[in-house]
């Protein structure tokens, strides 16, 4: 994976960048560094908290479920003067289009509409339960600044209050990247959709 490039393109001039790669193995120990540093190292609201490490498990654990491939990237960077967390999560498997396509039910989908889908409510190649980004983007509708989604030659784009699909330059795998704000107060309850089940993993969490 071209760290260099993901550095340049989405944490330009930025100086506190953590980056960490994991496998099924070590995701568990990554994952509990990212929230480790998060509760440590700068301000961030309890609710926003809960949320976000339901959902960045979520998509972590995407990567060796749906990717194809082992490892996973991820990278933080916190804003103080903005009170912002940017985080990236990216992998150089099969792409969400591929994916999803493992299900009969989304094998003639485009790309771009791909893109749309995987946000949505149980929206799943088979292999999960279709959660963790549709949790990811009601966590953005009610905090984020920025959220893009690149798998393939597609990207999704949402900023302020508005969502658009373009063509873009080739991302072999997936990308998620997003800037959430950390000083506001949420109910995570909602971000889970109001699923006790779930809300009650994001506590443990």
């Amino acid at each position: 994976m071209d760290v260099a490039f993901l550095l340049d393109k989405y944490f330009k001039g930025t100086k506190d960048v953590s980056i960490d790669v994991f496998d099924a193995q070590t995701l568990n120990a990554v994952y509990k560094d990212i929230i480790g540093a998060m509760t440590s190292h700068f301000e961030i609201e309890v609710s926003v908290l809960q949320a976000l490490s339901y959902c960045l498990y979520e998509i972590m654990d995407n990567i060796h479920i749906h990717s194809g491939k082992p490892l996973g990237t991820t990278m933080t960077s916190y804003d103080s003067n903005q009170k912002t967390l940017s985080v990236l999560i990216a992998d150089d498997g099969m792409g969400i289009k591929a994916s999803l396509s493992e299900n009969e039910k989304y094998k003639d989908t485009s790309e771009a509409e791909a893109l749309k889908l995987c946000l949505e409510d149980k929206i799943t190649d088979g292999k999960g339960l279709g959660f963790g980004l549709y949790t990811t983007s009601r966590l953005i509708d009610k905090i984020g600044k920025e959220f893009i989604l690149h798998s393939g030659t597609h990207k999704l784009v949402r900023k302020d209050g508005k969502e658009s699909v373009m063509e873009n330059g080739l991302w072999q795998g997936t990308l998620i990247y997003m800037v959430i704000g950390t000083n506001e107060e949420i109910d995570p309850n909602q971000v889970v959709d109001h699923r006790t089940e779930r809300y009650k993993v994001m506590n443990e969490m």
